[in-house]
């Protein structure tokens, strides 16, 4: 392999060890030596590919954000044509993506959180692909146009906590709900905060 492709193959290496690692025993928990043995890489290896955990933990959460969104573009596009049944299917999109592998769900609504620095970038990464995914949904339908400005800003903050306190539960109850019931509650928050 050329130097390139090791590189490639040690960073990709990281991120399988991290998404592993940080969801059990967890982000705090997680060691640079940890993910090293995981990923059979040196430490030295490490630090040609990331700068620290955090960078790794914004690196694997950034995959999924974009994963997520690519679920909901492909799910939005398969749905009938009614603002309802897109909404629907965006937020199926997108929590069907989540709990298709409790690691997911637990590194991007829960150990995203514990990483601390990560969480603004994070948090900016959910917002933004939040606008996205609502463009995907229904593109210039005036009946999902909602406030302007900060006030839509403000209820958008709103729908995103309300669907990550929702997987949040998910991921920790001993009886998790069952994601139909997720998908039903996010579509009413959705709802009576954005159509019009």
């Amino acid at each position: 392999m050329s130097s390139e492709e090791r590189l490639a193959d040690r960073r990709e290496r990281l991120m399988a060890a991290a998404y592993t690692l940080y969801c059990d025993p967890g982000f705090p928990e997680t060691t640079i030596e940890r993910l090293c043995a995981a990923a059979r890489i040196s430490n030295r290896a490490f630090y040609e590919c990331f700068s620290g955990r955090e960078e790794l933990m914004e690196a694997v959460h950034d995959r999924c954000v974009q994963e997520s969104l690519a679920s909901v573009a492909k799910s939005v596009a398969q749905a009938p044509d009614s603002l309802l049944e897109r909404i629907r299917a965006g937020i199926g999109g997108y929590i069907g993506y989540v709990t298709e592998d409790r690691r997911r769900a637990r590194l991007m609504h829960l150990e995203v959180r514990r990483a601390g620095g990560c969480l603004t970038k994070a948090r900016e990464q959910a917002l933004a692909g939040f606008f996205e995914a609502v463009e995907i949904i229904s593109p210039g339908d005036p009946a999902l146009a909602g406030p302007a400005g900060n006030d839509r800003r403000l209820l958008a903050l709103g729908v995103i906590g309300a669907i990550q306190e929702l997987l949040t539960e998910w991921v920790l109850a001993d009886d998790p709900p069952e994601v139909d019931h997720l998908i039903d509650a996010a579509v009413r928050v959705f709802h009576r905060a954005f159509v019009a």
